[in-house]
């Protein structure tokens, strides 16, 4: 399979249906924001992560921002995303600890940004690619999702999908493939109800030919 190809042709198409996940990259988020952006985006609709941010990243920039925001307030501020409420509890937690150790700054090492509250594999490598130019793939729900329909992985889990892809994917795509998937998994390979008829990847896609089989 021509990865290269594959991804310019999903994201030609995302594009052009103006995918969400795009609006992330006018928001100009330094890596703090790419960090807590990461955290509230964990099992929320997309589309509500990017509204939150848009209105949460004018009041906060740095981790002391949290802090002086306190729980309470940031609650008002992310309400809308997946429990908010121990986001917000584990958001102010994780800004006193990058105050407290790493002088207010982001660790750009993954081994340091899973010590951290809410910080996931998934939401590490997010941070690794996006905030440091670090070779990682993010697997979330559309990663995940979409390799399985197109046979590149044949996994029940997020975290054995990211090490499938690990194997199978140029390292020199990497940094691209989730922000790629994920636009994709917003515009045409959604979970349910999947344009397959409008698909351009149809041909190679296992799921469509056992759809296609169903009937």
């Amino acid at each position: 399979m021509n990865f290269s190809n594959l991804l310019a042709t999903m994201e030609k198409e995302a594009r052009r249906r103006n995918a969400p996940v795009y609006r992330f990259s006018k928001l100009g988020r330094n890596n703090f924001q790419i960090l807590v952006s990461a955290i509230l985006s964990t099992r929320t609709r997309d589309e509500t992560t990017i509204r939150v941010c848009e209105k949460l990243f004018k009041k906060i920039k740095t981790p002391q921002d949290v802090v002086r925001l306190g729980e309470k307030g940031l609650q008002k501020e992310i309400y809308g995303v997946g429990f908010y409420k121990n986001k917000s509890k584990l958001l102010v937690k994780c800004a006193k600890i990058l105050i407290e150790k790493y002088g207010g700054k982001v660790p750009k090492i993954r081994k340091e940004l899973l010590k951290l509250p809410a910080v996931g594999q998934k939401v590490a490598n997010v941070v690794l690619v996006h905030a440091f130019g670090k070779s990682a793939i993010p697997v979330d729900v559309h990663v995940h999702r979409i390799s399985n329909r197109l046979g590149i992985a044949k996994t029940k889990t997020p975290e054995q999908t990211e090490k499938e892809l690990e194997k199978t994917i140029p390292k020199k795509l990497w940094k691209k493939f989730n922000t790629i998937f994920v636009a994709y998994g917003q515009t045409v390979c959604l979970p349910r109800n999947p344009k397959c008829t409008e698909c351009g990847l149809s041909k190679i896609c296992t799921y469509r030919r056992v759809k296609k089989q169903t009937f």
